[in-house]
Parts: C-alpha cells; structure tokens; sequence
C-alpha cells in the first residue's frame, strides 16, 4: 500500500480509501450489503492496508456508521486507521434534522461518535455546502468541535470552488479550524473540476478525495455493458442517471477499454490509475461490493499510464453542466 499525508496536515492516509456507503441497510437501497456480508471488505481492505475509511450519517439513514465502527473496533487498531463521516443531509423530515446549522451539526456529531463508537471522529465533512446557513455559523460549529476533542480534522464536499474560498478565508480570518479535503465529483467522465475547485485546492494545499472515480461503473466496463444496464445498482441507481444521463462521452470509454486491453488489465485499474496520477488526487474513495472491486483498485496504484496514454484518455471530454 501506498500512503500520503491529506493536504497540509500530518494525516497519514491509505492513497485508496474505502468507501462505506455499501454497508448498512439493502431496504435503504437494494444494493446496499447487510453488515454479515460486509465484514470481508473490512477485513480485505485492512490486510491489504488500506486506513482511511469514509462514511456518512445518511448512508442507510445512520446503519452504515454502525456498521463499520462495530467492524473497524473488532479488526483494526483504532490509533493507526482513518475514520471519515459526513453531516448535512435530512437524517429525517422533521426540523432541524439536515443542514449545517450549528444545532444540526453538533447534535449529528455526537450521534455519529455514539454510533461509530469512537472518542473523536478522525475527518469530519460537511456533505455539501448549505446556502441557508450563515457560513460563519457552520465553521464556528466545527471549530468548536475540534477544540473539544470529538473531530480532528475537518473537510468538505462537493461545491462551488467560490464557496470554498470562502470558507477557507473566513477560517483564516477568525483563526478557526480550517478544511484539509475537498471530497468532491471528478473521473474522466467528469473533469468539470479541473476548471477552478482543482486549482484551488492545489493553492490552498486541500487533499482532493474524489467520490465516483469509475462513474458509477461506467468506466469500469464497456459501453454495451452500462447502456444495457446489465448490473443491479444500474438498473436502479436514479443518482448515477442524474448525475451521467445521456452526457457520457462513450468515446472516452472506448479508449479506456482500448488502453485497458492493449496493457492487459481490467479498465478500472486505467480509470483508476489516470486518476491516482493527478498531482492533487490523495485519495479515490472506493465503493465495493465484491471483493474483486478491492483488488483492482490496489493493482491500479501501480499501473502507470504513459504521458500518450493519459492523453488519449482526455481527447474526447466534452463540457458538461455541474453536477454535485
């Protein structure tokens, strides 16, 4: 395994990260595994070294953070691993139950300890910005945290690369505690990012941990295989048709199976491996739901891409509008 520290901090982190939202509930969504067939992907992942784990308070509505502290406790040793949850989603449709007002932020953190079973929550992400909440409001909320011992450190997720800055700026200006990570949407499917929050975070030394690095799949197989939606998740991912719908660039699947064939390897691991090679990329966030999953993405970490090959990869994007 190969390790790195995640942006300018001491934070020594696995440069794969397991992705946790697969464990919790199947009635939260049918392809969620139950938290039996969840234990090997731990348990892989541990021995493979990988340290850095992400979840949410919303993945299977609080089972997932369940489900992998009561893992993580039993397999690992708690001082060498990265434990990374979310807050901002409705947990429920009463009030005060989404957001990132400081009411909401607080209460969700201390549930998300209790359900982790943790002293302190190693990286603590705000899911997505909230345009209702003063901002002022919701970093004073996470400072306070971090001086109270329950988060470590803190970041964001998906955005506007503007409200970033602000955020960063506010931080510095009050001498807050300021995010480390942007965990945002970035694949070769999906290069919006490169346009204004990459090079931010590259200024501002923010470790980017991108979420979907395969496209929901979409980069993993061929084109025939997504079109017919020949998997499970496929067939019912309503967030994978919103977020690709009809702007996939299938020419850009085409030269990763091209390249994946001509090397001998599985398009993943090329996917992957253009992604572990931008200079800013700490971390892709990996969801598995067979153990194969884990294996490729470890194999990637050593598949280096010539600068042709990379090249091709990138010939074929076209713009495409935000999507968070």
């Amino acid at each position: 395994m190969h390790y790195t520290t995640l942006g300018r901090s001491g934070l020594m982190v696995s440069r794969i990260a397991l992705g946790c939202m697969s464990y919790g509930d199947p009635k939260w969504r049918p392809w969620v595994l139950s938290e039996a067939d969840a234990q090997p992907f731990f348990r892989a992942a541990l021995d493979t070294g990988i340290n850095f784990f992400d979840t949410a308070n919303m993945y299977s509505l609080g089972l997932s953070e369940e489900v992998t502290g009561r893992a993580l406790r039993s397999m690992a040793n708690r001082d060498e691993i990265v434990i990374a949850t979310k807050v901002f989603y409705p947990m429920s449709d009463r009030p005060n139950m989404s957001g990132l007002s400081r009411k909401h932020i607080v209460q969700s953190c201390e549930a998300s300890l209790r359900r982790l079973g943790v002293d302190a929550i190693d990286l603590y992400q705000i899911h997505r910005f909230d345009p209702a909440t003063p901002i002022e409001e919701t970093l004073a909320a996470l400072d306070d945290l971090v001086v109270e011992g329950k988060v470590r450190y803190i970041g964001a997720s998906s955005g506007h690369a503007w409200r970033l800055m602000r955020a960063l700026a506010v931080s510095d200006h009050r001498g807050w505690a300021r995010f480390i990570s942007m965990q945002n949407h970035y694949n070769l499917l999906y290069r919006e990012e490169e346009r204004e929050m990459l090079p931010l975070c590259h200024a501002e030394h923010i470790g980017v941990i991108p979420w979907s690095p395969l496209a929901r799949g979409r980069l993993a197989r061929p084109r025939a295989s997504s079109e017919g939606r020949d998997t499970g998740r496929a067939r019912t991912d309503a967030v994978g048709q919103r977020l690709y719908g009809d702007r996939v660039d299938w020419a850009v699947v085409d030269d990763v199976e091209r390249i994946a064939t001509a090397r001998g390897v599985s398009m993943a691991e090329v996917s992957l491996a253009w992604l572990l090679g931008k200079p800013d990329v700490v971390a892709p966030i990996i969801g598995a739901t067979k153990l194969e999953h884990l294996a490729t993405a470890i194999r990637a970490l050593d598949l280096e891409l010539t600068p042709e090959e990379s090249n091709a990869l990138e010939a074929h994007y076209t713009p495409k509008p935000m999507a968070m």
